[in-house]
Formats: C-alpha cells, structure tokens, sequence
C-alpha cells in the first residue's frame, strides 16, 4: 500500500481508520528513519483535519496548529501531540466545541496530547511569559482552518523572539545548563536520555532557536545528521518498548541496536556518543558566539560615545605562540599564520590554548583541519614538546583536544585514536567513555608531575595507558605494542619507548598487587620489581597508577588504595636498591592478641574487640586523620567453619569486609589446642557500626549452630532484594601462577552481593583447605578477592588440585 493510499484510508475511516493506518505505518520494515517520521506526522496531518472540518461548517477565524516537535514534522512513534487551536475570539462557543471535537477522538486513541486554546494575542503574552512555551511556538505549522491567522502568529512570534534575544538567549543558556546539571552528559552515560541530557535533543532544537534569533548560529557541520542519528534512536527505542521514553536503558540497548540493523549495542551507544559529541560541541561554540555577541553590543555604545562616533575599532590582537594570538576572548591564527607551511601549529595553537585557558576559535581549527600539513615520522621535537605541554595544561585541556577532535585533527595526529574514540565502558567504576578516561587521566597526571623526574613519559603513558581498548585482547598487552609504535612516531628514543611500553603494559599492575596479594610474601614484592626494572619507572608507575585511578570514578580510589599501593611501592623500591626481602617470621602476637586468646580459650567461645583506624594527613594537607576503616579483631577456639561464621554475621550486620587475616596462636605450654585469631578492617554499608556485644551475641549462636546464617541472609533479600537493570557477568574463579612461595592464591572476580564471603568461606571449608589470609576490593558492583590457602599440612596445594578446586568454587558462584 502506497503512502497516498495510507492517508485515504485515515481520512475516509475516521479514527479507526486512522489507528490501522499508523500501526501498519510502524510496522513497515522498507521505511524508517526521516521517511517514517515525516510519513506519520503527514498521516496525523491528514486525520486532525478531518477532525477539524468534519461535521459542521468550517469555523472563520479559527486555525488548527502544531508546534513543538510535531510542528518540525518529526513525529517519533510515541510522541505527543502537541497542537493549538488558534481563535480570533469571536465565537468562544462555537470554539470550544470544535476543541471537543478534536481533543476527544485523540484521548480516545491512547494518544498523548499537549494542547492549548489561545487566541494571537494569549499565545504571545503566555510565550512571553513561558520560555518552554515560546520555543514551541517557533516551530508552529499550519493545519487547517485560517491560515491567514496562523501565518501572523507565526510572524508575530518571530518578531517577537528576535526583539527580545538578548535577555532570553541568556535564560535560555541558563536553562540548559540547569537541565545538563540535572541529567548529566549523554556522549558518557550508559543509560542515557536521548532528549534530556547535555548534546540531546533538547539542545539541537536550543540551537535551532538561537539560529532564529539570527544573533548567532551553531556550526551546522554535521548537526543535521547527528539530529536525526538521535532522532532514529529514540523511534527505535519507541517501537521496542512500547512506550514514550526517552531513556536508552541498558536492558533494552540490544534490542534497540537490531531494530536499527547495528552489531551490538556497542556500536549503538558509541553511535549516540558521537551524535551528542557534535551536538555538546556546537553547543559551546554557539554559546561562546553568543555571549560575545552580547558583549559586544552591550560595548559599541559606549565606545562610539567615546569616540564621538567614530569608526568600529579594530578587535585587539595579544600574541601568544609564533603564529597563534588572542582575540575577543578566543585563540586565533596570526594573520601571518601559513597552517599549510607549518605541520606544527596545530599543536601549539592547542598548547598555548590550554595554557592560557581560552578555547580554541572555531575558525582557526576549521583552518588548520583543512590546510595544517601532516607531521613527518618522527616529529620534529617541537611538536612533541608541544604535545606535553597541551597535556600538562590541566583542565583546559580537555575543552581544546575536543575542539580538536571535533574537526578531525587528533585523529590525523595519532591514528590510533579511532579506535577508543567515543568507546563505551560496560563498568559501573568507569563514568567516562576510553577516550575521556585517557584525557581525564592527563589531567589528574597534570597535577602530579613535581613527584617524578620525566613529567613529559608520566603525561604521554596516561594518554596512553588504555589505548588497547580498541582491540581484542588484554588491552594493557596490545596497548604495549601501539604505545611502542606511538612513542617512537613522536620522536621519543628507544631507552624513552621501552619505559612508555612498560608503564602501559604494567598500568593495573600496582593497584592489583596491592589490593589482591599479600605484601608481606617476598615472592610478591620481588615479582613486581622484575616486572617494572628501574626506580625511575617505578616512580613513574605510582603516579600513573594514582592518576588512572582518580579519572576513573570516586570508587577506584581511596586513602585506604592509596596507602596500599604506597606501601608496595616502599617494599619494591627496597628491591630495586638491592635490599631482598627476608622470608617472612610468624610475628609475635601483640599484647591485645594475647589477651583476647587467652579469654577465648577461658570461655570456650569468641572474644571481639573494635578499633577505628586513621592515617595522618599528608603534609600538604590540613585537618583531621581520614579513618580507613574500624579494625576487628575476633578470637575464638580453633574448630571448622569458623572463616564462613564470621563472614556471615559481618553480612547479616552489613559491614562491608576490606582485609582479612587469619592466624593460628599457639596456648602456653602444657595446655592443647590453639586459638584462630582474625583480624578484619571493615566498614558499615550504611548507618552506623554496630556494637561489639551484638557482634558477639552471633557469633556465638552461629558457632553452636543456633543461628543459620545462610537462612537469616535469604530472608533478607527475599524481603529487600536489591534490583539491577541487567544481568552481571557469571563469576570467574581462577589460580595465580607464582604468586607466593608459602600458599596457593585462589582469586574470585564476582558481582559483589551480601554473603558472597560467606558463601566463598563455605566453598573453602568444604574443599578442606586453610585460609592463611585474604584481601578483598570492591570496586563498583565487581568483587575481586584472592585467598592464600594451604593444605592441612600447611603447604601449597598441587597444581591439579588447586585448578579442581577453582573449577568447583566457580561452578558454586555461578549457580
């Protein structure tokens, strides 16, 4: 059936006729896209006016209007209806019923309506006095009735808008910026709102009225596509579920991905980010135009007084780099700037950029884009110092590489950009897509360089250190090999390129060790030194190691990180200068060990004390200790099961569980038996600790057997479960080769949920194995905790018992 016969069919079968019409429109496979929308917003055309003249003798003076989206023609499949019903006020009577008339049949349908009956003048006094209105009412298009009427409200509303642009492109500005607060930005969120969010739709269509304003106008490069890109989204996300949402939730991103005929939901989301980037960039630079726009107006004035009427002075030129200067706010080209005869200006019209903190003007990089020469292999050493100096720049830094990006250039500077450009990352650690994780990196490196000798190698590794993401693979292998070619084409020498290579390579590795190996273990400490070679490079790793951390979210990194990592970085460097470690001695118990073993063996059960922890301020910090956490240390007669008890009574009270040790004390002489000391550092999920005395009230009944621990904890998330958008990833059990001399390290990688220590402790005690210690990290929703376990007899297990026993705890996790 052909678009013509479709519109027949609705005109001549009322509403009924109408709703086949639609569904069979939006179930056409051939046509989506523009195509579709159009044909629908045409279809809807067509029935409201039949509405409008049916039944009665056309009304004068009365219009029929859409605006708003659906006054663009760009009607999604659950869009509103938003229309008007435009009158001269002659017969109010007569108008109300034809309201009726329209209004009806559309609820009848299960439509969404947005509606209003105004006359001119109403509809210009509620535009004045309602942004949102007024914006609406510049996309009104004519439906039926008295197009005359419409034609001079749409004159008198643009009249308007262009009259009074200087004091409502300010509130406008004002109001998108009140809404990016609210809903973040879309080109980085994993569930973002196609419309809502900062580079969204509501912004194409904030720039489609500055445009009408004609005081500014966005760079239309790309804008149209990047528009209907979202545009094509949302119809997708419409049609799959059903509803009028705007919020691409994570549950439905493969759904909405092959609906549009793409991979994965991947390629959908990395498709969306581009989009919101060329909207979030047209944006600044339309609203930079327009503040100096104002500015300038608010001047002349005042300057032409000053001058006796005069001519316009010429705008002030303040150099800044050999070819680049300062000009309204803005860095431009000199105007003896040659872009084609000097490969190097890009990068130093972006350094002097970010070191000045002034954005890049959007001519100048149009520019350089199109007649900038490529750089030579290798760069000559300017360009590369340039480049250090734009990463060094801080936060600046980040608005001068977009603008760069968004015409192309970092691209064609480092071709193996591509790849990470716009690439999601599918973890709850992460709030920034790679390649915003790779500058936001450069930026916190930026603040770190007085700690380390060669600032320029710890500014190049973080722009670096993730750049295998792109590939398949464990990116910090494949991240090796392009940083090695990276370096070398940006003139670095070789001793240069194998210290960039290796702090790619080793970018997780003291963050890893730390969180997930026990320091104490020679084996450990020299495995680290081996694998990073030199002081140098290892004062390098620490501050990248605490960069990537901070530009990766607020949980991967904390004082408690921190002082582990500093800690390992303290042993290893000890190595490096040629003090081997000794084989770790059993340490002599403390004083309050010995008498909480004591007292357990006395009463037969366990003994607890609590102890808050605190580390003292950095020097260059003032204020009170930050507490790492409350030490807990539990005492209790050697017996089985006593590592899954505690665990399962620390989840019953919600305390989140940071270490774990556990030790074997020894009675005096001539009394048998020995005494399990655990000392954990834990913190509460929420509220407050709880007391020592409930504490031990547990435990007790869990030891005798009193209290089921797995039952009570069912309970629990049977009465408050907790609701995840998607399904987590199945758990992953694995052994660490040559991890420690002295026990096997068994890691579990896990979603993170109440008990799974409990149930993790069950597993070890049913596989008759000795937990010696474990070092727990929660980063997001991910658990990753390594056991050191032994044999009975205190040793490491054989190999084919310590994968069997993996392969086993695996298969219990994931049931």
């Amino acid at each position: 059936m052909t678009s013509t016969d479709t519109r027949t069919e609705a005109e001549d079968s009322g509403p009924s006729g109408y709703a086949a019409a639609r569904l069979r429109l939006l179930q056409e496979g051939a046509r989506s896209g523009p195509p579709r929308r159009a044909a629908l917003s045409d279809l809807t055309d067509d029935w409201l006016t039949g509405l409008f003249t049916a039944g009665s003798e056309a009304l004068r003076g009365v219009s029929l209007v859409a605006v708003g989206g659906y006054g663009r023609g760009e009607l999604s499949p659950r869009s509103d209806l938003d229309l008007l019903l435009l009158h001269d006020g002659s017969d109010s009577g007569a108008v109300a019923a034809l309201a009726d008339r329209i209004w009806y049949p559309v609820w009848d349908l299960g439509l969404a309506l947005d509606h209003s009956v105004r006359t001119p003048t109403e509809a210009r006094k509620t535009a004045a006095e309602d942004l949102k209105a007024q914006l609406g009412l510049l996309d009104a298009r004519h439906l039926a009735g008295d197009l005359g009427l419409t034609a001079g409200l749409r004159t008198a509303i643009l009249a308007d808008w262009r009259n009074q642009a200087p004091k409502r492109l300010p509130e406008l500005q004002e109001l998108c910026a009140e809404r990016a607060e609210r809903q973040g930005e879309l080109q980085y969120l994993l569930e973002p709102d196609l419309k809502e969010a900062r580079g969204g739709l509501r912004d194409a269509t904030a720039l489609r009225a500055v445009a009408a304003s004609w005081l500014a106008d966005a760079p239309r490069e790309g804008l149209t596509d990047a528009r209907r890109r979202l545009l094509d989204v949302r119809d997708a996300l419409h049609l799959t579920t059903g509803r009028a949402t705007d919020r691409l939730a994570l549950q439905e991103q493969d759904q909405v991905a092959a609906e549009l005929g793409l991979l994965d939901a991947d390629t959908l989301l990395r498709q969306v980010y581009e989009a919101a980037r060329v909207v979030s960039y047209a944006s600044d630079v339309t609203w930079r135009e327009v503040g100096r726009v104002l500015r300038s107006r608010a001047v002349r004035p005042r300057l032409r007084a000053m001058l006796g009427g005069g001519p316009k002075p010429a705008a002030e030129r303040s150099p800044l780099a050999e070819g680049v200067v300062e000009q309204d706010g803005e860095v431009v080209l000199a105007r003896a700037a040659r872009p084609e005869r000097d490969p190097v200006l890009p990068l130093r019209a972006a350094a002097a950029a970010a070191q000045s903190g002034l954005p890049l003007s959007l001519h100048a990089v149009r520019r350089m884009a199109a007649a900038a020469r490529p750089l030579p292999t290798p760069w000559p050493a300017e360009a590369r110092e340039q480049l250090v100096t734009l990463l060094g720049s801080g936060r600046p830094t980040i608005d001068v590489w977009e603008a760069l990006e968004a015409e192309g250039l970092i691209t064609r500077l480092l071709p193996d950009w591509e790849r990470v450009r716009c690439r999601p990352q599918r973890n709850a650690v992460h709030i920034w897509t790679v390649d915003r994780h790779l500058i936001e990196t450069a930026v916190s490196a930026s603040e770190l360089t007085r700690r380390v000798g060669r600032p320029d190698l710890l500014l190049v590794a973080s722009l670096l250190h993730d750049i295998g993401k792109g590939w398949p693979g464990d990116h910090s292998v494949a991240g090796e090999i392009i940083a090695r070619d990276v370096a070398a084409r940006i003139g670095f020498d070789r001793a240069d390129v194998a210290v960039l290579a290796t702090l790619v390579r080793h970018h997780l590795l003291l963050i890893d060790t730390a969180t997930r190996r026990d320091l104490e273990d020679p084996a450990t400490v020299r495995s680290v030194a081996e694998a990073v070679g030199s002081q140098g490079t290892l004062e390098l790793l620490h501050a990248l190691t605490e960069a990537d951390a901070l530009a990766t979210g607020p949980a991967a990194w904390s004082s408690w990180r921190g002082s582990l990592v500093a800690d390992l970085v303290k042993r290893v460097s000890a190595v490096l200068a040629g003090d081997a470690p000794e084989e770790p001695e059993a340490a002599a118990p403390t004083a309050e060990q010995e008498r909480l073993a004591i007292e357990a063996f006395r009463t037969g059960g366990p003994v607890l004390a609590l102890r808050a922890q605190t580390e003292p301020p950095a020097e260059e910090r003032s204020g009170d200790p930050e507490p790492l956490g409350v030490e807990l240390l539990i005492a209790v007669p050697d017996q089985p099961g006593v590592l899954p008890v505690v665990a399962g009574v620390l989840a019953m009270h919600r305390l989140t569980v940071r270490t774990a040790e556990l030790r074997a004390l020894d009675l005096p002489d001539g009394v048998e038996g020995s005494v399990l000391l655990l000392n954990w550092r834990v913190a509460a999920e929420y509220g407050s600790l709880p007391q020592a005395a409930r504490l031990r009230a547990d435990l007790v009944r869990a030891l005798d057997g009193s209290l089921d621990i797995t039952a009570r904890l069912a309970e629990r998330d049977a009465a408050y479960p907790r609701r995840r958008g998607t399904i987590a990833p199945p758990a992953r059990v694995t052994v660490a080769p040559a991890a420690s001399r002295h026990a096997t390290v068994i890691e579990v990688r896990a979603h993170d949920a109440p008990g799974l220590l409990h149930r993790i402790g069950r597993a070890l005690e049913d596989a008759k194995v000795r937990v010696r210690s474990m070092h727990v990290s929660t980063l997001g929703a991910n658990a990753v905790d390594a056991f050191y376990v032994t044999g009975t007899k205190g040793a490491p297990l054989p190999g084919e018992e310590a994968a069997a026993m993996a392969r086993s705890l695996e298969e219990m996790l994931r049931d």
